[in-house]
């Protein structure tokens, strides 16, 4: 994995498959069986996150 600041608030990632898989797994792993205590707006940009990753998902499959 590899991190580079765009910008101050921007960051570029480039991730192995196998890395960026297990991290989305993480995440709906979180999202669908989470712990009370993990805070709803959490949970919340976890969920957008997720639905904006399959959406890119979508359309590199469709190129």
């Amino acid at each position: 994995m590899e991190l580079e600041r765009v910008r101050p608030l921007v960051l570029r990632g480039t991730f192995h498959a196998y890395e960026l898989a297990a991290l989305v797994a993480a995440a709906r792993y979180v999202v669908e069986s989470a712990p009370a205590e993990v805070p709803r707006e959490a949970l919340d940009q976890l969920t957008r996150l997720l639905a904006d990753y399959d959406q890119q998902v979508r359309e590199l499959a469709t190129t």
